[in-house]
């Protein structure tokens, strides 16, 4: 029965038209999920290319993470391994400085039930500021400050900076990201995924 629940809810989302009104390119949620699934991976919302594929992740940004991960493309676009839960399911646009944010719409409507449904995480991956904020609240301090704190909540929950290109001036300014928290969340990723 509770399969049975998630694939009406899944299916629901990928109807969901409740923001088109503020989507320039129109509604196209993208998301992966399935309640097996042991790695969640909250990122920020599709990109115009991923809007265009219908796969998320499919640009330079899932390169560089599936890179961070040590995982391969079977793996992580598998649904009962990985869940990859934007915080705005649709391409909210271009704005001056890159993508807009995601509509808050989306996680008031969906992101709750979806979450109840996924009860075999054993690892979270919060990709910058909008996933952070709905999956720690409780953080404080700058980005560098906040990402800085993994091994306070390691194994279970791991802040990055978002994979994007854009951000490349800011892993060159923080090598100590790549240096030691990518090899943790490695180590963290493998035992997730084999815990069954």
């Amino acid at each position: 029965m509770a399969a049975r629940d998630f694939e009406m809810l899944a299916q629901d989302v990928r109807d969901c038209r409740i923001c088109e009104d503020h989507l320039p390119f129109g509604p196209r949620p993208i998301f992966q999920a399935h309640p097996d699934a042991r790695v969640l991976i909250v990122g920020q919302a599709p990109g115009r290319r991923v809007h265009e594929s219908g796969k998320p992740f499919n640009d330079p940004s899932g390169v560089r993470l599936r890179n961070w991960l040590g995982m391969d493309e079977e793996t992580f676009y598998d649904a009962r391994s990985v869940a990859l839960l934007p915080m705005g399911f649709c391409f909210p646009g271009t704005g001056s400085s890159g993508d807009l944010p995601p509509r808050p719409e989306c996680a008031a409507e969906w992101r709750g039930p979806l979450l109840e449904h996924l009860g075999n995480i054993r690892l979270t991956l919060v990709l910058g500021r909008y996933a952070m904020a709905w999956h720690v609240p409780e953080a404080r301090g700058t980005l560098v400050d906040i990402i800085g704190q993994w091994r306070e909540r390691a194994p279970k929950l791991f802040v990055t900076p978002h994979p994007s290109p854009r951000n490349q001036r800011w892993l060159k300014s923080n090598p100590w990201f790549e240096d030691e928290t990518v090899p943790a969340l490695r180590k963290a990723v493998a035992r997730a995924l084999r815990q069954g």
